[in-house]
């Protein structure tokens, strides 16, 4: 699919400024979308909508399908009603790092609180507003709530270590714990109900202003997920919920070891069979929170690196067919045409550029990876198709500047050759670049915006710790970069 000429901004969500410890879905988004707007952006990326578990990954969610709880703004509760101005006695929260374990200590009691409020005192528009809810999202909504409380009720143990029968889902069992948890389902229940109304109302809203939202499908879900638990059968699991393999990549730019992701692997033989119908199923709720999905570790739909499971490294695996062009194939001919963008970095073979010019998905260009391999490469602007995204850096890159302070001295000679420029002011260079380039799209971190280093970067691969917690304030955006930003979108027809 090929994009308008367009420019944006990458930042998630949990960025944003806020009181409750990290950013949500209240009035700061609001602002950043109209800031977006008056700077002349067309677009806004974030990283998937998920609720996160352990390690605070937002690729690393309890289901494909549900949104994250921490999201949830509390101060548009108080609005609605289902909470009190004197519920918020906001404890002292770090404004530009997202603490999580206090975070969830602070939210969860009031999102329950919320909830009780609701069972005990909610209008017939809001009854029905969540009966709606629960039926057109009752594919993954049931397994989903289901799976939450049944974590909680087993103290958040994973859940190939509960008992035998509810491992195998035994639906005798199942109804049982059903009953004994009939509380705590519906309450998970009702705080997706509370995320995918704020939410909706924020894509609207951007949408209004001419903005369109990029989303982020990661190509595996997370093992301690609802969709690995509802759906074993799917996936290369033996009879005790246990998987034989685990997914990763190869030694590569990002670790000298590989990537041990360790999520659970589809059996694509299987997914075939039945027409892909979870797939499709995933794009199309997808495509109802976001404009547009980047595909995470596109190159795995031509072929996977599969782990065995028990690896210490990512090292010992082999290359595996995937689905392939059958999989797009058969979700375009439910939902039509796809607005996609394929992640394509690493090392990408002819078949996965064949794989994605076939549906004509453009592909993703890192200005960083431009300067460092000591010689010419198709990351350097200048050798771009159009149908493709050009980024300064993204969610795994140091930000521009700690890069290019840490970079080797021939690297720093090349970029300044490049770009004849001194590398004083190397965000904008990297900036100017991007957006002077024939790609269609042009995107930018809000952190390189802003010309921040490495104590911004939001996330180093293959670490766990001290990632995805960035966030901003509003006075670190000054007027001359926004001024800057909308002037480069205006000469250069983005």
């Amino acid at each position: 699919m090929n994009f308008e000429r367009s420019s944006g901004i990458l930042l998630h969500p949990t960025s944003l400024p806020g009181p409750s410890g990290i950013g949500d879905l209240g009035t700061h988004v609001y602002r950043f979308v109209d800031m977006l707007a008056k700077c002349g952006q067309k677009l806004w990326q974030i990283f998937p909508l998920g609720p996160t578990g352990y390690g605070d990954s937002p690729y690393q969610c309890f289901s494909a399908f549900a949104g994250n709880p921490l999201l949830i703004s509390v101060e548009s509760l108080v609005e609605e009603g289902l909470l009190s101005k004197n519920d918020l006695r906001h404890k002292s929260f770090n404004a530009h790092r997202v603490d999580y374990w206090p975070v969830i200590q602070f939210k969860i009691p009031l999102l329950k609180k919320a909830h009780q409020n609701f069972q005990s005192s909610a209008s017939a528009e809001q009854t029905q507003r969540y009966e709606n809810f629960c039926e057109q999202q009752q594919d993954w909504l049931e397994d989903y709530a289901v799976f939450m409380a049944l974590k909680e009720a087993h103290e958040g143990t994973v859940w190939n270590s509960w008992e035998k029968e509810l491992v195998r889902r035994n639906p005798v069992t199942l109804t049982t714990w059903k009953r004994k948890l009939a509380e705590q389902i519906d309450y998970q229940k009702y705080i997706q109900h509370l995320f995918f109304a704020q939410w909706m109302k924020i894509k609207a809203y951007a949408n209004s202003k001419g903005i369109h939202v990029i989303g982020d499908i990661p190509i595996f879900v997370a093992f301690d997920s609802a969709d690995a638990w509802s759906h074993p059968d799917l996936f290369f699991f033996d009879e005790k919920g246990h998987p034989f393999y685990v997914a990763g990549v190869p030694p590569d730019y990002f670790s000298e070891t590989g990537q041990l992701w360790g999520n659970p692997l589809y059996r694509w033989d299987v997914m075939k069979k039945r027409g892909y119908t979870w797939w499709i199923e995933r794009f199309k709720k997808t495509f109802e929170l976001v404009d547009i999905a980047r595909v995470d570790h596109f190159r795995g739909f031509a072929k996977y690196w599969r782990v065995p499971a028990g690896e210490r490294t990512a090292i010992h695996g082999s290359w595996e067919a995937g689905p392939g062009a059958d999989l797009f194939q058969t979700i375009e001919k439910v939902l039509g045409t796809l607005p996609i963008i394929a992640e394509d970095l690493g090392v990408i073979t002819p078949d996965v550029v064949a794989l994605r010019d076939e549906f004509h998905f453009p592909g993703m260009k890192i200005l960083q990876f431009a300067f460092d391999s000591g010689e010419n490469n198709n990351y350097l602007p200048h050798t771009y198709d159009k149908n493709c995204v050009v980024y300064t850096g993204t969610h795994d890159n140091d930000t521009t500047r700690g890069w290019f302070e840490k970079a080797s001295e021939e690297d720093k000679r090349q970029v300044r050759t490049y770009l004849q420029t001194t590398g004083d002011d190397i965000c904008w260079d990297f900036i100017h670049a991007a957006w002077s380039s024939v790609a269609d799209i042009a995107m930018v971190p809000l952190q390189d915006l802003l010309g921040l280093g490495s104590e911004a970067r939001m996330n180093t691969p293959s670490t766990l710790g001290n990632n995805w917690a960035w966030r901003f304030s509003w006075d670190m955006i000054p007027d001359a970069a926004l001024e800057r930003l909308t002037l480069f979108t205006q000469i250069y027809g983005r």
